[in-house]
């Protein structure tokens, strides 16, 4: 099946072999099938463009930050801050800078995350992320008792 995109006139095949096109504008290779709609016909008005930087900016993500804070409030410095998706239960890491800050990237709209830190065998409470919350950029700080 022919399909026209962006590189011209290309196969369902051609666009599974050029996956790094895709991936290198940061498009997956499913989000790019997903955009290919309607068949092209040489000479046809049906053309679909596939244009991976717009379809990129119709994925939504969201970005968390915070800084790990000890009881006087001062930063701690490596730290590890552990992200839990709800939806898949992949866990990711981050260990703070050395002002007590964290960040994770490219999460997901439609998963809902549970957050908390550890340092030196003690653990802040866990805090939550909502896929019900639309901010973009979503700050949590996290507080850890020092004993």
């Amino acid at each position: 099946m022919l399909f026209r995109g962006v590189w011209g006139l290309i196969s369902s095949e051609e666009i599974v072999k050029n996956k790094a096109k895709f991936v290198t504008a940061g498009l997956s290779l499913a989000a790019a099938l997903a955009l290919i709609v309607i068949p092209a016909s040489a000479g046809s008005n049906n053309d679909v463009a596939i244009d991976p930087m717009a379809a990129k900016e119709k994925e939504q993500s969201r970005i968390m930050m915070g800084q790990v804070t000890d009881n006087a409030e001062a930063p701690i410095s490596g730290a590890v801050v552990y992200l839990k998706n709800t939806k898949t239960l992949a866990v990711k890491t981050y260990i703070t800078d050395d002002k007590g800050e964290y960040r994770f990237r490219a999460l997901s709209p439609n998963a809902d995350y549970e957050v908390y830190a550890e340092y030196q065998s003690v653990r802040s409470k866990t805090k939550s992320l909502s896929s019900f919350d639309s901010r973009a950029e979503v700050t949590i700080n996290l507080h850890i008792e020092k004993k």
